[in-house]
């Protein structure tokens, strides 16, 4: 073995350093991050004799396993010996590739796994194979039969998909976090551009471009190069077309890092006609998704729902799809840049727009589902899942209002996710696509002025809920518009259920209004109809909780109580929770009146944990609100200043505070004399902005806990979600982990 022989020979000169054998390469780039994976590598390695790092295409897993077997040299006396099987295309020579990569001579003519047999049986090596997807069964077969036969070898492969070897460890490698994506960029920006720097006037442009380009190492190197001839804005603008953008990979690159286009296009090469099929059918859910929808939005003839299941898993085998454990249950991912190929593919056989549309009848069909379970004890579940599956909702909503060729596909997904708008916290993103859904349907150039296609109860009720979040966002003149339109067309058409739901959103809005007794008169009737037709749901309890709230601000505190406690033994019930947090905020308030503040405390916070487990901001803010008051009302007065604080910073994401309400604003105003008289004008206003600076999470956490003021962490509960209350923000809105997510009024 050159370059191993004078390492154990007597006659080697002692007088020099001992050179560890091998052939890696010489680093020639800065290496960045990744220290916690190569520790966790290292470990491996030493651990297992076969160990194989997975990932997607340009990840870096040959840079991390280069990078782990050079710091493991020093365990192997015979050196740590790279073989770059990528260059290969022939089968027949991949065993002579590792013969030349050892550096083993041997004129017999005898076949190269005799050879290697022969020449390592006493060595303790470790052999790095490198990029052996291409050649996935001829790989395992020769791995195998050298770990077999030679017990002082070990080995570190690297490969979209696993060898399948028995005793085989794999080692799933990821994309590089923020930070780390961050530092790459930069290194090599400034290689390119002597003077680049990562600083305050381009932190959010370097930032969203790691985003975009999902971490990946060889994206970020091949934008970096970019920089000779672009900016980092006009990087921006076409990364759209970020194939056709990053391209000029250096000359000693493998041909297929070249350019991601190349280094896609190599995965896809590999994969067989079906993987092919489904990977690019795939391309039309954004984010996460789960195996049912795969089935029935990707099925088809040429691919049968059956063995979606089997093509996935080969797919996930490759690293090209990833499974990931959501609060749902298990779903799958695509890195947006395997999805961008993978809609180019889909275009490319025309079948975009028919995927589309199975996509937007799945999540109609699942949106159907999740209202219907909203009333029942699997209602959490359903919370959970809306939550998981926001992105493809998103997409599909996309898809109705904007190219949809009837409106009725947006206005009933808008209108039936009611509960995923009012229950789950997205208050102003359902105004949004309310509006756009109405919009489209007002000016339909196919049935112009037909309402929808003649389906007029679809659109009253996306109309109806459209009123309904203008009520609670405070916005009275286009509420008053939505509901008297509502509850003209359904008298005019004969609709109970749309009369019914408008006159009680009416009374919602004459609640918040401060006339008590129109609020009074409007929801008695509305219920009354309600109790006609046979319907009890979650807008009925809710609506006799407002009633509820009418008559404790009127006075009548006993007939609150009674409703309250009615609501109360009907959620229990039926398993509802979301409208049980409002009953424990009626009773909470009925409590605090009563001169019973420990009482009052209990309740809200009962209900302050249903509502934030489920992100709904309305209750949650109204329950922060009330314990303030409980807190100053029991002598804690800087904590009620601190829970007013981050009241203050969640009600600009529901609308205006406290709904501009003299009824809703009395608490408030109470404990802000209260506290202000206790605290001293100073220290009042600061604890205000402590609290302003909390998260909505940690502030949760905080008043679930009387009396330990101290530091809280948000523990198993859902983020909330913290948007402005102003002209909603186009799509699409971000997400947790996204630029700008959870930025309230104090950020």
């Amino acid at each position: 073995m050159r370059g191993n022989e004078d390492a154990g020979s007597p006659a080697a000169d002692s007088s020099r350093p001992r050179r560890t054998p091998g052939n890696l390469p010489v680093e020639l780039t800065t290496f960045h991050g990744r220290e916690n994976e190569l520790d966790r590598l290292r470990h491996e390695v030493i651990r297992a004799r076969l160990v194989t790092v997975t990932g997607t295409g340009g990840v870096g897993k040959s840079r991390v396993a280069a990078r782990a077997a050079e710091q493991l040299q020093e365990r192997f006396c015979d050196g740590v010996w790279l073989v770059e099987t990528s260059a290969s295309r022939d089968p027949q020579l991949l065993e002579h590739s590792v013969v030349a990569a050892l550096r083993l001579t041997d004129h017999s003519g005898r076949a190269p796994l005799t050879t290697l047999l022969e020449h390592l049986s006493h060595r303790r090596l470790l052999l790095v194979l490198d990029g052996f997807e291409h050649l996935v069964e001829e790989s395992a077969r020769l791995v195998r039969e050298l770990l077999r036969r030679l017990p002082g070898l070990r080995v570190l492969a690297t490969g979209r998909r696993p060898l399948g070897i028995a005793g085989e460890q794999l080692f799933p490698l990821d994309p590089l976090a923020a930070p780390e994506a961050a530092r790459l960029f930069t290194d090599r920006a400034a290689a390119v551009r002597p003077g680049f720097a990562l600083g305050p006037d381009n932190h959010e442009q370097v930032a969203d471009l790691c985003h975009r380009l999902d971490g990946i190492p060889l994206a970020l190197e091949l934008a970096a190069g970019r920089l000779r001839t672009l900016s980092l804005p006009q990087m921006l603008e076409r990364l759209d077309d970020r194939f056709a953008l990053l391209t000029g990979g250096t000359r000693d690159a493998p041909p297929h890092h070249q350019t991601l286009r190349t280094a896609v296009g190599w995965s896809h090469e590999l994969c067989s006609p079906r993987e092919r099929l489904l990977w690019a059918r795939l391309s039309v859910f954004a984010g996460a998704f789960d195996l049912e929808a795969a089935e029935y939005v990707c099925s088809g003839t040429d691919l049968p729902a059956e063995q979606v299941l089997d093509v996935l898993a080969q797919l996930v085998a490759q690293s090209l799809v990833t499974r990931e454990d959501a609060p749902s249950g298990v779903r799958y991912r695509m890195l947006d840049t395997l999805r961008a190929y993978g809609a180019y593919w889909l275009a490319a056989t025309g079948q975009t727009r028919r995927l589309r549309e199975r996509h937007r009848d799945w999540y109609t069909g699942l949106v159907t589902w999740c209202e219907l379970e909203w009333f029942s004890p699997r209602q959490e579940e359903v919370a959970l899942r809306i939550t998981d599956e926001v992105a493809n909702l998103r997409a599909a909503l996309e898809f109705a209002v904007d190219e949809d060729d009837d409106p009725r596909h947006g206005l009933y997904l808008a209108g039936t996710l009611w509960f995923c708008w009012v229950g789950c916290g997205r208050l102003q993103e359902g105004r949004h696509w309310l509006e756009r859904a109405l919009e489209r349907e007002r000016y339909d150039p196919v049935n112009p002025g037909e309402g929808a296609a003649g389906d007029n109860a679809v659109r009253l009720r996306a109309l109806g809920l459209a009123g309904y979040l203008a009520v609670l966002g405070g916005d009275t003149v286009t509420a008053l518009a939505a509901l008297h339109e509502c509850l003209e067309e359904a008298e005019r058409t004969g609709d109970e259920r749309a009369i019914a739901y408008s006159l009680l959103r009416m009374g919602a809005l004459a609640l918040i209004s401060d006339d008590v007794r129109r609020a009074e008169e409007l929801l008695s009737g509305a219920l009354e109809r309600y109790a006609e037709l046979g319907e009890l749901n979650s807008h009925v309890l809710l609506g006799r909780v407002e009633l509820a709230l009418a008559l404790a601000f009127g006075g009548d505190l006993q007939r609150a109580i009674a409703l309250c406690e009615g609501v109360r033994r009907e959620c229990a019930e039926h398993g509802e929770l979301w409208a049980r947090a409002y009953a424990l905020f009626g009773l909470g308030f009925a409590a605090w009146t009563q001169g019973e503040p420990a009482r009052a405390g209990a309740l809200l916070r009962e209900g302050l944990a249903i509502s934030a487990g489920f992100r709904d901001l309305v209750a949650t803010v109204l329950m922060l609100e009330m314990l303030a008051l409980v807190a100053v009302s029991e002598d804690r007065a800087r904590e009620a200043a601190v829970l007013q604080g981050a009241a203050g910073r969640l009600w600009p994401s529901v609308g205006m505070p406290l709904f501009g309400s003299r009824y809703f604003n009395a608490p408030h105003n109470e404990c802000e004399r209260l506290a202000r008289a206790a605290l001293g004008e100073g220290s009042y206003l600061e604890a205000l902005r402590e609290g302003a600076a909390l998260t909505p999470e940690v502030a949760v956490e905080r008043a679930l806990r009387p009396g330990d003021g101290g530091p809280a962490t948000a523990g198993g509960l859902l983020p909330l979600p913290v948007e402005p209350a102003a002209a909603p923000r186009p799509y699409p809105f971000p997400d947790e982990g996204e630029p700008g997510y959870g930025r309230g009024i104090a950020s």
